[in-house]
């Protein structure tokens, strides 16, 4: 349980936390144009459904403490292996984007824009996140995608 609760915590804050301003670069091109995010998640509820998964909602801000989304994250634990992944959907200005993600032990989480509405629709790139702190609540989210 202490496993599981720990990769749990380390895995939403690194994915969602982060510090840092909601960016979105202008780039003039005929080509498919990079996109920014970058933010910092603050966790507000988790939860353990099993023994195997979790959940966590977390409040989104830019680096002057604004709310700019919202974002909620599935943890799915395996014991055998002691991995866990989950999936990421963020609520914030042009609609929701997807995402999937592998959680380790350290610090920094690992994940892939998956798709999503509005402005997301067909996103594709990439998400990283890193802990700001011990506990793992606070996390800076780097997400660039395409599309």
């Amino acid at each position: 349980m202490k496993v599981r609760m720990s990769i749990a915590a380390v895995g939403a804050a690194a994915l969602l936390g982060g510090t840092a301003a909601f960016l979105v670069p202008a780039a003039a091109s005929a080509h498919s144009v990079t996109h920014m995010l970058k933010f910092t998640a603050v966790t507000r509820k988790s939860a353990s459904f099993s023994r195997t998964a979790a959940g966590e909602a977390e409040n989104d801000v830019n680096k002057t403490g604004r709310i700019i989304g919202f974002d909620a994250i599935y943890i799915a634990f395996n014991p055998k292996t002691h991995t866990a992944s989950g999936g990421l959907t963020l609520d914030t200005n042009g609609g929701f984007l997807y995402g999937t993600l592998k959680f380790t032990n350290g610090p920094v989480t690992h994940g892939k824009v998956t798709g999503g509405t509005g402005r997301f629709k067909r996103a594709t790139g990439t998400i990283i996140g890193k802990d700001l702190n011990k506990s793992g609540t606070r996390t800076a989210v780097t997400i660039t995608y395409h599309g």
